[in-house]
């Protein structure tokens, strides 16, 4: 099997462009997944918030043919042992205490976690665990084992307790599969354990350069009217939006492609991002911003710009 699987083209395995996964891969990053799945290594992915980590996985898994990424939206609750499975015993009780039939079997009650579920369908798959740093600090290590393990139990059951109908609907006391294609996303709000580190690749989503955030515009957003030029103005304007100092969150790619979409639909032209246009001038230029301070920084640096000017 070739260690280079993953392009990062965002096309499928039959190469129809017109089919393209809106999502484009640097060379760096590229290198660390097929890395990460040549040696079944867990992927760790950080970067700001907009860059586009949680859309990795759902690139990966198109471009090798898989099934859509089973995700784990990581909670400051979430427990490691959910992303095997989880038991309704709440449920259970109130059924048992309703005289219901149910509830004298364990598996209405048993729901399956995205990892659970991926070692028990069998076959390659990809799994997402997302913003892990919003857990608690043991959530990382206490998630080594399930990681690095090719099967799983259910410690509440066991094949005698099942009925055969059971068995044939697929319930089982041990599961066993392929390790899944693993990708972890952090927001980088709290530090991970080294134990946990050591066994991930990792890698760091930086801000694309003019050239490839214009290939992303073009990948994400296939129908603009507007001209190259403007498109590349446009972005050219984030980037000096970017360079404002002592924002909270500055625009990052998914913001881009919002802003042009919007100005796409606006009808803007090219005078209107004109380089010497005050930047809280620029059309539309709030959408930009998640933040009331960073408005208001953006209108402060605008007026030192303009005071400066002799």
């Amino acid at each position: 099997m070739s260690i280079e699987r993953y392009r990062g083209t965002g096309l499928s395995p039959d190469g129809d462009a017109a089919k393209r996964f809106p999502y484009l891969a640097d060379d760096k990053l590229v290198k660390v997944v097929n890395m990460a799945i040549y040696l079944g290594r867990p992927l760790l992915v950080k970067g700001p918030a907009g860059c586009g980590k949680t859309k990795l996985a759902g690139s990966i898994a198109y471009e090798l043919g898989l099934p859509s990424p089973r995700e784990w939206h990581v909670k400051s609750t979430s427990r490691a042992r959910d992303g095997l499975y989880t038991i309704d015993m709440v449920r259970r009780l109130q059924d048992a205490e309703l005289k219901r039939d149910k509830a004298q079997h364990l598996t209405p009650y048993l729901r399956f976690g995205p990892l659970g579920d991926a070692l028990r369908a069998g076959g390659e798959s990809v799994v997402l665990i997302d913003e892990i740093d919003k857990a608690d600090i043991d959530f990382p290590n206490d998630l080594l084992r399930e990681l690095e393990a090719k099967e799983f139990s259910v410690e509440e059951l066991n094949d005698q307790d099942l009925t055969p109908e059971e068995l044939r609907d697929g319930y089982r006391g041990t599961y066993t599969g392929a390790k899944p294609i693993i990708v972890i996303t952090s927001n980088d709000e709290k530090d991970l354990p080294d134990a946990f580190l050591r066994r991930c690749l990792f890698h760091w989503i930086e801000f694309p350069g003019p050239e490839r955030l214009l290939d992303i515009v073009r990948v994400n957003a296939p129908g603009l009217k507007l001209e190259t030029a403007v498109i590349k103005r446009a972005i050219d304007r984030v980037i000096d939006l970017r360079a404002i100092e002592g924002v909270r969150k500055k625009p990052a790619t998914s913001e881009l492609i919002d802003w042009i979409l919007i100005l796409n639909s606006w009808g803007v032209n090219m005078d209107e991002l004109d380089q010497d246009r005050q930047l809280s001038e620029l059309p539309h230029w709030e959408v930009l911003y998640k933040h009331q301070a960073d408005l208001q920084r953006v209108m402060r640096a605008a007026e030192d710009q303009k005071a400066a000017v002799p």
